[in-house]
């Protein structure tokens, strides 16, 4: 399976009418395949609507993409309010979760992380390691590597009841030694990923989004 997550920077005041669009020519784009979830930003970068799209390989996205624009339903017509649009393919981790429609948040922490070249093989081990104790504090949406547009980063998505729920667990987390993947890298003598950059947003779901 792979995900596009395909951002797009809006203009101001505008969050409301481009969701209703959204919202309806996704009526007729479902047909052909489902979301697996729309955000906007609430925290971070605002005025951004993320929509989430998974696939089982680029050819069926090549495939479905090509049908839903030959309908004349898709693609929305929010042309008019987008600033600029961006587009990534990831791969979920091999211990990732499934993406599926239901209710998990309503905040979603989107963090995203860029290594230097050849440490994924590091993190992908490290992550392995911490992700049992820590997921068992708060649900992990999904962990995934970007395939196609910046590489040698890859995001996790967790979902929270409330940002004072994210702020408890996270500091729970930390206070038990089991959070960040680094703490236990160092604890138990693990070779360390060299870390290049962060990113981090809340964001919130769109009332059609499938994961809410």
């Amino acid at each position: 399976m792979i995900y596009e997550v395909r951002t797009y920077d809006i203009k101001p005041k505008s969050q409301g009418e481009v969701e209703k669009r959204f919202g309806e020519a996704y009526e007729y784009r479902k047909k052909l395949s489902p979301l697996a979830a729309f955000f906007h930003t609430e925290i971070g970068p605002l005025n951004q609507i993320i929509h989430i799209w998974p696939y089982k390989d680029m050819a069926e996205r090549e495939r479905i993409r090509g049908e839903a624009a030959a309908s004349g339903n898709w693609p929305p017509k929010i042309g008019e309010f987008v600033l600029n649009m961006r587009t990534e393919i990831f791969i979920p981790f091999p211990y990732s979760p499934e993406i599926k429609p239901g209710k998990m948040g309503p905040y979603f922490e989107m963090r995203t992380y860029t290594y230097a070249p050849g440490e994924f093989p590091k993190v992908l081990k490290i992550w392995e390691r911490a992700l049992p104790e820590r997921v068992k504090l708060s649900p992990l949406v999904g962990i995934w590597n970007a395939e196609c547009g910046s590489v040698n980063r890859f995001t996790h998505i967790w979902a929270y009841p409330s940002l004072d729920a994210r702020n408890q667990t996270r500091e729970k987390a930390q206070a038990m030694g089991i959070w960040p993947p680094s703490a236990l890298a160092k604890k138990e003598g693990l070779p360390e990923p060299v870390l290049v950059a962060q990113e981090n947003k809340i964001v919130m779901p769109a009332a059609f989004s499938p994961l809410q």
